[in-house]
């Protein structure tokens, strides 16, 4: 099957976002499935105007208040490893 390319990012996720079939665009031979490992609860105090500012950026794209924490804390370890591996060099 010949693979139909797109010019960019953007006209990926163009597509993507629009409900187009993307499956010809992806190799699916590299795509690999991680494992987040064991989920652990944890309990954060807050300070009432914090939640209010998390509140109303979930609210404005549509997640709930722990997905939203939960990707953020994701993207900052992932710059704190870039920058750690950054600094090892």
């Amino acid at each position: 099957m010949i693979k139909k390319m797109v010019k960019n990012t953007k006209d990926f996720d163009r597509r993507f976002d629009n409900g187009e079939d993307i499956h010809d665009l992806i190799d699916m031979s590299k795509a690999r499935i991680t494992s987040p490992g064991k989920k652990v609860r944890i309990t954060l105090d807050v300070a009432e105007g914090l939640i209010k500012e998390i509140d109303r950026i979930r609210e404005s794209i549509g997640v709930d208040r722990g997905a939203l924490i939960k990707i953020w804390l994701h993207e900052r370890l992932q710059q704190e490893n870039a920058s750690t591996k950054h600094q090892r060099l």
